[in-house]
């Protein structure tokens, strides 16, 4: 990420990136959200609008290498038992947090403030780390992704796919029935807004991920680098205010003791995991995944599968009132 922080394209990224926490909110996504879904009504809405945001990414890439514009790609990691215990760690974190990286976005954003410990926490989570567990270093893998190897394929497969979903919401708009005016977004309506922003910023910038940039000043502290990636960051989070203040979601709940301490929490299992597998899931849904790279969607895999039997066994041991009467 190079730190041109007053040009045209450093502009339009920041705005990005504003845009995406706007969606984040509006959508409420949130990876702990998803898997509730799926349990308590049956229904992978959300879990499949997450997949559609790495869809986006994936097109959207593949047609930038088709018309010979790609970005530096980040580098891809081998499988390993790490991946598996960060993906748990990660899982575990997002559930004792009652929300993932995205999710704690979204809660900030309609005014929950115990949720502005979920990133100190990452960070403290990222300090922390070297002195509890030394994970083997990474090897970087050399192979270029089957996304961008079949670039001219892969663009026209997705032009179809955004025409599919583009045409009939504009069709909507035009009818005054605008789905992007709504309160609440339909998940893939915000998965795409959140996909198509990241893919704007990693061709004008660079590689970017907010936990990214919370691992690095943990480990490097500020530097010119990481300026532009902290703007981002303010952006990020401006923008999910500005999404629950238009949506009139925005309601201002005082932290609490115990808020702070299960965000700070969370936080910190996260930056654990993430610093494993590496990636948060962030990362993994707009990074590895749409690059088609094992580990990503393995960790990902992990982590829904690691929230999916923290809930369930909550459950069990303390089961809804509803469920004790019937008993």
């Amino acid at each position: 990420m190079q730190p041109v922080l007053f040009s045209v394209a450093a502009v339009v990224a920041v705005l990005c990136a504003g845009l995406m926490g706007y969606a984040i909110q509006r959508g409420a996504t949130c990876t702990v959200a998803a898997v509730d879904e799926l349990l308590t009504r049956r229904k992978a809405n959300r879990l499949l609008a997450m997949g559609e945001a790495s869809l986006w990414v994936a097109g959207g890439l593949a047609l930038a290498s088709a018309f010979h514009w790609r970005p530096a790609m980040p580098a891809a990691y081998p499988l390993s038992g790490w991946v598996v215990g960060g993906g748990m760690l990660l899982g575990f974190g997002a559930w004792i947090n009652r929300a993932c990286v995205f999710g704690a976005i979204a809660r900030f954003g309609s005014g929950d403030w115990s949720y502005a410990a979920t990133p100190v926490g990452f960070y403290v989570g990222c300090l922390t780390a070297g002195g509890l567990f030394a994970a083997p270093a990474a090897i970087a893998l050399s192979e270029i992704s089957p996304v961008l190897r079949m670039a001219n394929t892969t663009a026209v497969v997705f032009v179809l796919f955004a025409s599919w979903r583009i045409v009939p919401a504009l069709a909507l708009g035009l009818n005054g029935r605008s789905r992007l005016a709504e309160r609440v977004w339909a998940p893939h309506a915000a998965t795409a807004v959140i996909g198509a922003t990241f893919v704007v910023i990693l061709l004008l910038i660079g590689v970017w991920a907010y936990t990214d940039v919370l691992a690095e000043l943990a480990a490097r502290g500020m530097s010119m680098r990481l300026v532009l990636g902290v703007v981002f960051l303010v952006a990020l989070y401006l923008g999910s205010l500005l999404g629950g203040w238009t949506a009139g979601r925005l309601r201002s709940t005082p932290p609490s003791a115990a808020g702070i301490l299960r965000c700070f929490a969370g936080g910190v299992l996260m930056a654990w995991g993430s610093l494993l597998i590496p990636g948060s899931n962030d990362g993994l849904i707009l990074i590895g995944m749409p690059l088609l790279r094992p580990y990503a969607w393995i960790a990902f895999a992990t982590m829904c599968v690691t929230i999916a039997a923290a809930q369930l066994l909550r459950n069990w041991l303390a089961p809804p009132p509803s469920m004790r009467e019937a008993v």
